[in-house]
C-alpha cells in the first residue's frame, strides 16, 4: 500500500502540488485538473492496486491531497481488503452489510405506555 501526500498553494491563478515526503509535482489553473494529473503521476510510480483519493481546502489558497494504492476499498457498506490486481468484488462484501440490515430490522422501539401527545 502507498500513501501519496501533496501540499498544494494558489499563487495567481496557478494552483502548484509538491509531494510533502518526495519528488513529484504538478500544477494547473484548477483544482480538478491538478488532482487528475497527481493521481496519474502517483498510479506511474505504484499501481498496485485501488486508487483513492481524497481533496481538503485549508484555506482559499492552500489544500492538501491525499492518493492511496492498495489497501482496504470501500465497497457497498463494508470495507473489505483489496487484492493486489483491484477492487474487490461487490459479492464478497455483501453478506455484512446484509446482516448490519438486519440487526438494525430487529432493533425495535419499546413502548413505555405513555405517547408523545398524552
Amino acid at each position: 500500500m502507498g500513501v501519496f501526500t501533496f501540499v498544494l498553494r494558489k499563487s495567481g491563478g496557478e494552483w502548484s502540488a509538491k509531494q510533502h515526503n518526495g519528488d513529484i509535482e504538478e500544477s494547473s489553473s484548477d483544482t480538478f485538473e491538478i488532482q487528475r494529473k497527481l493521481v496519474k503521476a502517483v498510479c506511474a510510480v505504484d499501481s498496485s492496486g485501488a486508487v483513492q483519493s481524497s481533496f481538503s481546502i485549508v484555506t482559499p489558497s492552500s489544500a492538501v491531497f491525499q492518493v492511496v494504492v492498495g489497501g482496504a476499498v470501500f465497497v457497498g457498506g463494508a470495507v473489505a481488503a483489496a487484492p493486489a490486481g483491484g477492487a474487490a468484488p461487490a459479492a464478497e462484501a455483501a453478506p455484512a452489510a446484509d446482516k448490519k440490515e438486519e440487526k438494525v430490522e430487529e432493533e425495535e422501539d419499546e413502548d413505555f405506555g405513555m405517547s408523545l401527545f398524552d
